[in-house]
């Protein structure tokens, strides 16, 4: 499950094969994140879902930057910077991103696809932290969407993860540039995403100031403009919180979610 992107045929075959970013080597880093904390706002103002940024909420909360992951950080700079909000209310769980990109990109046209493979994508990943199922939900700047499921790290990559859950999902994006033209030069592109907390509270989980979940937001960013460095081809990977290594499914290392009023 863990492979190193060593030339266009991993990359192809990983593109193929996995969901998220499961393109991590399989050496583990010695050396673990300490733990993360990432703080959504109480809104008394459901936010408008439509990837303009304009909220109050918005101005409010904290701004987290996105990492490359450790394992890439190394020899790399991040090239095209990452920002995430987070707030929520009693009827939706909020995210906001505000991603730089000189050429922004998304092949997918239709809701439920692998996006991913498809072009830009961001990923907010949700997990209740006593249980052993989490969500993965994507927004393109397209203003496509996905929901996966999994039950379990044991059942990750069955079909019925990928085909058998739909959600309500809301999501919205805004480019600040063109679509899918490699020939110019774009700025950013915005998004937002609106989680029902009833999708999440389904099975009997709780959600709220003392409920006690983790959280990542991460990203796939393909660009005409980006260099790479030989070895790793294909999309600019970051993620908030930092991960040690490019593993968008290393659970431990997810960031704590705090709801705060």
């Amino acid at each position: 499950m863990r492979i190193k992107i060593v030339s266009l045929l991993a990359w192809a075959l990983c593109a193929g094969l996995l969901v998220g970013c499961d393109t991590a080597g399989n050496e583990q880093s010695s050396s673990k994140p300490a733990a993360n904390i990432m703080t959504a706002k109480y809104t008394s103002v459901p936010v408008v879902v439509d990837g303009i940024l304009d909220e109050p909420v918005w101005q409010e909360t904290a701004v987290y930057k996105m990492y490359l992951p450790a394992d890439r950080s190394a020899d790399s700079q991040m090239q095209e910077a990452g920002q995430v909000r987070l707030a929520w209310d009693q009827e939706y769980f909020y995210v906001a991103v505000k991603f730089d990109d000189s050429d922004i990109v998304a092949e997918g046209t239709a809701d439920q696809l692998h996006h991913y493979r498809l072009g830009d994508v961001c990923e907010l990943f949700l997990k209740p932290a006593d249980k052993t199922w989490y969500w993965e939900l994507y927004v393109t700047p397209r203003g496509n969407k996905t929901t996966f499921f999994f039950p379990s790290q044991g059942r990750f990559g069955l079909p019925g993860c990928f085909e058998n859950y739909s959600s309500d999902l809301q999501v919205a994006a805004q480019c600040q540039g063109t679509l899918n033209n490699w020939q110019d030069r774009d700025r950013s592109w915005t998004a937002e995403m609106a989680m029902p907390i009833k999708d999440l509270t389904a099975r009997g989980e709780r959600f709220g100031l003392d409920a006690d979940w983790r959280i990542l937001v991460a990203r796939y960013n393909y660009s005409y403009h980006l260099t790479r460095n030989g070895l790793e081809l294909g999309p600019e990977l970051s993620a908030a919180p930092r991960l040690s290594v490019t593993n968008y499914h290393l659970l431990e290392e997810y960031a704590v979610l705090k709801l705060s009023k």
